[in-house]
């Protein structure tokens, strides 16, 4: 059916008025047919139409979803909500911080890793036999004494490391490698899971001559063994210098083990670490 300015369709069976094709969906009086179409209004009142119906359809059927689970189910994505969504989702604390290149005498040795977030790195090296202090904080960049606002950016060229001082006649570097190896990626380039950024890249920065020749073998033999299908990208670079981060960094997961990324993210990785590296553990923790 035809009409001046329009295409009409039959009848609109929720009413009276008929429907324009060009203008679907918007109802046409019998009295408009005399007038001009106006496609451009009602195109433009279309478009927001139906932005409006998709998006309530979406709550809708969300909101019908989340009725339809168990108490636990919602509680559980509740708390996920809650937390933080990036692995190291920033938090506010003392901006005060300290140089550190970590001369310890005596017994003492010390190495610097950086593995993704400094929270996991930390709170792995800590329950090994023989490691007597492990440190949050950055290293690699350009920037002195930078924030952690400002290595999250990305701009500093920092590395989120750990400083691990260890005694070296109860744990060797090299199993301080094989641990290092072991609980993170060393293959995905400047990302550790859902943390992405140059300051979540792999990383050892050697503090000697026996410490590089240590990483370099050690990295070399693991790429030739095929236990990663994919090439090692692991940064091998001479140590500099060592800014200490925030204070609310230090000790993360012992402090907040019931935060949602210490629970879901933290949690399962020291997990599998316990089960597969049982006879390095503090005595406490076997």
């Amino acid at each position: 059916m035809k009409a001046a300015g329009h295409i009409l369709l039959t009848k609109n069976p929720w009413s009276s008025m008929n429907i324009c094709v060009i203008c679907d969906p918007i109802l046409i009086g019998r009295q408009e047919e005399e007038n001009g179409c106006g496609i451009q209004s009602f195109i433009i009142f279309n478009y927001f139409r139906e932005r409006f119906l998709s998006i309530w359809d979406f709550i809708h059927k969300a909101f019908r979803l989340y009725c339809g689970m168990s108490i636990l189910f919602r509680f559980l994505i509740l708390i996920i909500f809650a937390g933080s969504f990036s692995a190291c989702a920033q938090e506010k604390g003392p901006l005060k911080k300290v140089k550190d290149n970590m001369n310890f005498s005596g017994k003492y040795e010390t190495a610097t890793f950086g593995a993704g977030c400094f929270w996991c790195v930390e709170a792995v090296f800590q329950r090994l036999e023989g490691v007597h202090k492990v440190i949050s904080g950055y290293s690699g960049g350009q920037v002195a004494n930078p924030t952690y606002e400002q290595v999250c950016s990305g701009r500093t060229g920092h590395a989120e490391v750990c400083q691990v001082v260890y005694d070296p006649q109860k744990i060797s570097f090299s199993d301080l490698l094989e641990v290092f190896f072991s609980t993170h990626d060393p293959t995905t380039l400047n990302r550790q899971g859902a943390d992405v950024g140059t300051q979540y890249r792999s990383a050892i920065f050697y503090h000697d001559s026996v410490q590089q020749e240590l990483a370099l073998r050690y990295k070399e033999e693991l790429g030739k063994s095929g236990v990663f299908k994919d090439p090692i990208v692991t940064e091998v670079s001479p140590f500099t210098v060592f800014f200490k981060a925030e204070e609310y960094h230090q000790d993360y997961f012992d402090n907040n083990q019931m935060q949602p990324y210490c629970s879901f993210v933290i949690r399962p990785k020291l997990d599998k670490f316990t089960k597969n590296f049982k006879e390095k553990l503090k005595t406490d923790l076997k």
